[in-house]
């Protein structure tokens, strides 16, 4: 089995493991508005041993469990919208994302309560795939004015709340709609989908877009380089701005970063 097809069915096992527990599954703060549900480490159990028995040489790295890097790594969010999933909203994912040479290769997102499965390869394209439906190939929005577009504007403890709302100031006073829908990862797949133009957060964990940030990549949009050459994006996060190719160079001064690559 190829990597490729052992993540496709990794990625729908976890979220249906997931998706047993949307709405019940007992919950506790880690931290201020931080949720862990029993489930987030079953999931992420389940894959990792998945992982192990299929590429024991491959590092894990995992939000509940944490891990190392190495050249061959992958990093797993099993509940990415815990708040959302413990209080029964339908708005939360699995994710699983590949590296190689500190680069994603291969990246799966997983909607359990409408049964999507997101999949990215490195040059083959981002797909969404559907029970009884054709696979249908991605690809980010077309719109190419600052007033015309829609950006999720994630939020994140790591950075202060003052930064946070200049951030969204921002963002409006340039002419956009704004949202936060409370994962991530699905903010990144509605910007590979064209459903949305931009995600944006000053503070994102690499188990919350890997996968998304390979999505966006390969259905023609652009992100920043989160991973960076030394690899401190896998280790400690980074800044993200996930956007087509558009408004790429629109939008950096408004979140205030680097150059899009």
């Amino acid at each position: 089995m190829s990597r490729l097809a052992f993540l496709r069915q990794l990625a729908c096992e976890a979220g249906a493991l997931a998706h047993t527990g949307f709405g019940t599954a007992p919950s506790s703060l880690k931290g201020r508005h931080d949720v862990l549900t029993e489930m987030d480490g079953r999931v992420e159990r389940h894959v990792r041993a998945a992982i192990a028995a299929a590429y024991p040489d491959d590092a894990v790295i995992g939000e509940e469990d944490g891990g190392e890097s190495g050249e061959r790594v992958w990093i797993i969010d099993p509940i990415d919208g815990t708040a959302n999933y413990a209080r029964g909203i339908a708005h939360y994912c699995v994710s699983i994302g590949y590296l190689e040479a500190g680069q994603p290769v291969l990246g799966a997102i997983h909607d359990p309560c409408h049964d999507r499965l997101y999949l990215a390869q490195r040059g083959q394209g981002a797909w969404l795939i559907e029970p009884g439906q054709p696979d249908r190939r991605l690809a980010v929005s077309p719109c190419a004015t600052l007033d015309a577009a829609t950006v999720e504007c994630g939020w994140s403890l790591r950075r202060s709340t003052e930064d946070y709302l200049a951030m969204v100031s921002r963002v409006m006073h340039a002419g956009c709609a704004m949202r936060r829908a409370g994962s991530g990862a699905l903010g990144l797949v509605d910007v590979a989908a064209g459903r949305i133009e931009a995600y944006a957060e000053l503070h994102i964990n690499a188990w919350d877009c890997a996968a998304g940030i390979l999505l966006v990549e390969e259905a023609g949009g652009h992100c920043n380089d989160f991973f960076t050459a030394d690899g401190a994006g896998v280790r400690d996060g980074n800044v993200l701005v996930a956007t087509n190719d558009a408004l790429a160079r629109l939008l950096e001064p408004v979140i205030g970063i680097a150059r899009l690559t």
